[in-house]
């Protein structure tokens, strides 16, 4: 009876230190990045027969069955998805209000109206030496500003593909990683120690794989995992120890392509994605923008060269550059204006021709062609911003679920540092106990 108890309390105690050690381990890795809560369950010993065994009681004691993570696969699968989600908006985002900031600042639509409004000044005195140099001005300041539009576009470009970049070389570190996991997984058997870690680094590796680009995941038995990036299709980048390549390539218009050993691979989501609308949206802007620039140096040269010049001679072009990035002025001095039409004398205060020019830009309207573009973009803004905001809180409940499921609490761990210690208590009493009786039955012999 005494070995029996002595027995039965010896599991008590082993069992509850194990507890012990693994509330230790929750308590010491509770800000660790990515760790996951352990538990411990415990399970009576059952006896076929025997002393251990009386009628339909088992009298064998506890042993821990499993320690296992506080994992849930589908929660994890929720959090990467819609941080991805969340990770395209923000990206997206984020390029769409540095459009909107290049197109406000750069002051292209006011320097637009200035120019025809120093055309309507000229037009009351076509003569003036004062008049003519400030349309060469404006006409020098507009071609400025569309420069400067479209060099704020580049550098939105620039910035955009540089962080992609990056990230495509991230995700190829990553890819590897999981790969180095996956053949660790292979050789640590399930009662492997390190293998809990393993996991967590597992999961955490596909949490920050999946803010890149949208992921499909196929989890073995042992824990290995196999990795497929993009949409329509997916292509493989992870399969057991072997990882595969993500690179990048650029346009001529400076949108962003993605492929996996050579396979186009869409991204889906991620920042990558995100990245890849943004340029897109871009590549649109400046085509909008730089046709707004080459209409208005095409409707001014045309006029020009319909003219004369304050001396007689036939007007030359102003403007010279097609789009909004080389858009330049030409013209020296403002005696080349040719507001008279051909065959007019020189010093004609006719300025037909400069009403002719006048009348194309209206037609023309790049003003309102300017404030359309501006228009499109802020209103992208605005609706971006609102998804992005949806999508923020998505993704915090989706992570708010996972921590409460396997985060570790540290007032629930604590309360089971002092349940597990007073179990381990009590089993040691009992072995004590135990002891006595072992005494007791051993001076009744004597």
């Amino acid at each position: 009876m005494a070995s029996d108890l002595l027995s039965i309390a010896a599991s008590g105690a082993r069992a509850a230190r194990s507890a012990l050690d693994v509330t230790a381990q929750n308590i010491a890795n509770a800000s660790s990045d990515g760790y996951v809560r352990r538990s411990l369950r415990i399970e009576e010993v059952s006896a076929s027969g025997g002393a251990g065994r009386i009628g339909d009681i088992s009298l064998s004691g506890a042993r821990v069955a499993e320690i296992r993570r506080n994992a849930d696969a589908f929660l994890q699968g929720e959090v990467r998805r819609t941080s991805g989600d969340l990770q395209r908006a923000n990206v997206e985002l984020s390029g769409l209000q540095n459009m909107e900031s290049a197109l406000e600042q750069s002051g292209v639509f006011t320097a637009v109206v200035e120019f025809e409004a120093v055309l309507q000044q000229l037009s009351s005195d076509p003569v003036d030496p004062s008049r003519r140099a400030a349309v060469v001005a404006e006409a020098s300041t507009l071609a400025n500003k569309f420069n400067i539009t479209a060099s704020g576009f580049d550098a939105v470009g620039d910035g955009l593909r540089f962080d992609a970049e990056a990230e495509v070389n991230d995700a190829n570190i990553i890819g590897a990683e999981l790969a180095r996991v996956n053949l660790r997984l292979t050789r640590a058997g399930s009662g492997s120690s390190d293998r809990a870690a393993l996991l967590d680094q597992r999961d955490q590796l596909l949490e920050r794989l999946g803010g890149f680009s949208s992921l499909t995941t196929s989890f073995a038995a042992d824990g290995t995992v196999a990795v497929s990036l993009g949409s329509n299709p997916p292509r493989s980048f992870v399969q057991g120890g072997t990882a595969g390549t993500l690179t990048s390539a650029t346009a001529a218009d400076g949108t962003l392509s993605f492929a996996v050993d050579g396979q186009a691979m869409p991204p889906g989501s991620g920042s990558l994605e995100g990245a890849s609308l943004a340029l897109t949206e871009l590549a649109s802007l400046r085509q909008r923008l730089d046709t707004v620039a080459a209409g208005i140096a095409d409707t001014v040269n045309n006029a020009q060269a319909a003219g004369v010049a304050l001396d007689g001679t036939q007007g030359q072009p102003i403007f010279a550059g097609t789009t909004a990035g080389t858009l330049r002025v030409v013209m020296t001095g403002g005696e080349g204006l040719a507001t008279a039409p051909a065959g007019a004398a020189a010093g004609s205060r006719d300025d037909s021709n400069l009403n002719a020019l006048r009348q194309s830009l209206t037609a023309l309207d790049p003003a309102q062609q300017l404030n359309g573009v501006l228009f499109d973009v802020s209103s992208k803004v605005a609706g971006r911003a609102v998804t992005q905001s949806a999508l923020d809180t998505i993704a915090t409940s989706a992570r708010i679920s996972l921590e409460q499921q396997s985060g570790v609490d540290l007032d629930t761990e604590a309360a089971n540092l002092i349940r597990f210690q007073q179990a381990f208590q009590a089993s040691g009493r009992a072995m004590q106990a135990a002891s006595d009786i072992f005494d007791t039955l051993l001076g009744i012999g004597r």
